[in-house]
């Protein structure tokens, strides 16, 4: 063999090397403090109250946690276009309702025709947000704090003093949130498929990628030929469509839905988005994070109650964590930056 046809054969890394970059990829998960934090606390809770990791104990943890999963996958496509939505608690509580009145008017209709409704409600509400944002040029949080009052406001005059309860729906539309499948609760599957298909959307088709190339630079991404305003106003309708569903299953899960349906729910949808290291500054995270973030988010709620410590406590906690979780993405941040100075200077 001739020198030239040696130093033509490909150079395999050594497995220990491979080893090695397979570990400092998992270290790198902005999603792995979420996952030991949960671990940590479910660990320490059953120690504690053994009852807390009960098959009743496990329903009841996801059970709480499918709504919050999937307003927080809805609101993390809007936060990594650098945007944000606090109307989804009202959007919520208007679909709630909606389907509650639904289900009066027309006790027969298909389960999954209400299903349709509620989804095609809340898209066409998270439409009005986004059109709102991309044509009259208004930050999303002026725009969603307005339409929250809005949406409520509207809610409230619809409702009054009217309440739909669980003998009002059909009982096999109740059931969604009782019977299971494998020991999970059907509305649960239904959230992680939302997840799934979310999640492959977002890193595995162009207009999924070009959110995350707005959020990092929306002006870049403008002279890429990325249509901004489009992606944006798809991720607010996404948004409300999901929040839509959210709803539907609300109706679903709870025994009554009113007036004040979903009330002060955006601030636990942003936490979770942002607990599960979605960068609220926008061009980072997952949906599976903010997934993670929000089991995490009702995870310490039942921990806590399970403990018998006072509610304000668990409050505290969560405020921490949003504050540790913008604090560490901000530090990760500069620290990029710096390296990629540092490299630049190095090659000129």
């Amino acid at each position: 063999m001739s020198l030239d046809s040696k130093s033509a054969a490909p150079a395999h890394p050594a497995p220990g090397h491979q080893r090695r970059s397979a570990l400092g990829s998992v270290l790198k998960l902005r999603e792995l403090p979420v996952i030991l934090a949960l671990v940590i606390l479910v660990t320490v809770t059953a120690a504690l109250n053994p009852l807390f990791l009960s098959e009743q104990g496990i329903k009841d943890l996801l059970l709480n946690a499918t709504i919050l999963m999937i307003l927080a996958v809805g609101q993390t496509l809007v936060i990594i276009t650098r945007n944000i939505d606090l109307s989804v608690g009202s959007i919520l509580g208007l679909v709630a309702f909606g389907t509650g009145s639904v289900f009066v008017a027309a006790p027969n209709l298909p389960i999954i025709a209400v299903f349709g409704i509620g989804i095609l409600f809340g898209a066409v509400l998270g439409a009005v947000n986004g059109l709102l944002i991309t044509v009259a040029k208004v930050p999303a949080l002026v725009i969603t704090l307005g339409t929250l009052y809005i949406f409520r406001g509207i809610n409230n005059a619809w409702a009054g003093g009217t309440q739909y309860f669980a003998g009002d729906r059909p009982e096999a539309f109740g059931n969604l949130s009782v019977d299971t499948i494998l020991g999970f609760p059907v509305i649960t599957l239904i959230a992680v498929v939302v997840v799934a298909i979310v999640a492959v959307y977002m890193l595995g088709t162009r207009p999924g990628r070009d959110l995350y190339a707005i959020g990092s630079d929306p002006e870049a991404a403008r002279l890429f030929g990325i249509p901004v305003t489009r992606r944006v106003l798809m991720a607010f309708v996404v948004n409300g469509a999901l929040a839509g569903l959210a709803g539907v299953l609300y109706a679903s899960r709870f025994n009554s839905v009113g007036a004040t349906t979903g009330s002060g729910l955006e601030l636990d949808v942003v936490a979770a988005a942002v607990v599960g290291g979605v960068a609220i500054f926008g061009g980072s995270g997952t949906v599976v994070g903010a997934a993670i973030g929000a089991l995490l988010l009702t995870t310490i709620t039942s921990a806590l109650t399970a403990l018998r410590v006072d509610k304000f406590w668990q409050q505290a906690i969560v405020g921490i964590l949003i504050l540790a979780a913008v604090v560490i993405d901000r530090i990760a941040g500069v620290r990029a930056a710096r390296k990629l100075r540092i490299a630049e200077a190095r090659n000129v």
